[in-house]
């Protein structure tokens, strides 16, 4: 199916292309680069849009999106990420799940800390391989909401504080910088 969809939007490409008299190389030829018209470089169209100007594109989105975010920021949006249900938990990290907790030290002291890793271990297993209702949730609010209908919430009760905890912060300092 994915092939199928990927060979459509190629053939759209190049109907407009050919409609436009826009040249489509062959992406398995030698590039030639514009400032030299005659002689082709050692790498392919194919090599040259990949490398040497997507992964460029990339890498500039990556360094204006890491100049954006500071590490604490970006640590609990990644600690956030970690606790998406989407595609079964795909995402679950307890490392990084551990480094958001510490950012709010008044919540979670050592022993706080050590039974949120225990949490942590019984939650993804339970999630995983348990209930299913917990199967094909969307987002975080359905996971705050399924925690509830299955009277969970106590049982995951330091886990559900990591769910609450970044958005009440972020509420509060949106509140506090208008």
């Amino acid at each position: 199916m994915r092939n199928e969809g990927w060979k459509s939007l190629m053939d759209e490409v190049s109907l407009f292309c050919a409609k436009h008299d826009i040249l489509v190389p062959n992406m398995e030829e030698f590039y030639i680069p514009e400032k030299s018209k005659r002689r082709p470089s050692s790498v392919t169209y194919s090599h040259h849009l990949r490398v040497e100007l997507f992964y460029t594109v990339i890498d500039l989105q990556f360094q204006k999106l890491n100049s954006r975010f500071d590490v604490v920021s970006g640590n609990l949006l990644l600690g956030m990420a970690s606790l998406n249900p989407v595609n079964s938990f795909a995402n679950f990290d307890k490392k990084r799940i551990m480094t958001l907790a510490k950012y709010y030290p008044d919540e979670f002291g050592e022993l706080k800390l050590r039974d949120l890793s225990h949490q942590l271990d019984t939650f993804i297993l339970h999630m995983k391989h348990g209930d299913p209702r917990f199967s094909d949730l969307k987002g975080i609010g359905d996971l705050a909401k399924a925690l509830v209908e299955a009277n969970l919430v106590e049982a995951y009760s330091l886990v559900k504080l990591t769910l609450i905890l970044p958005v009440a912060t972020a509420t509060v300092e949106r509140a506090s910088h208008p």
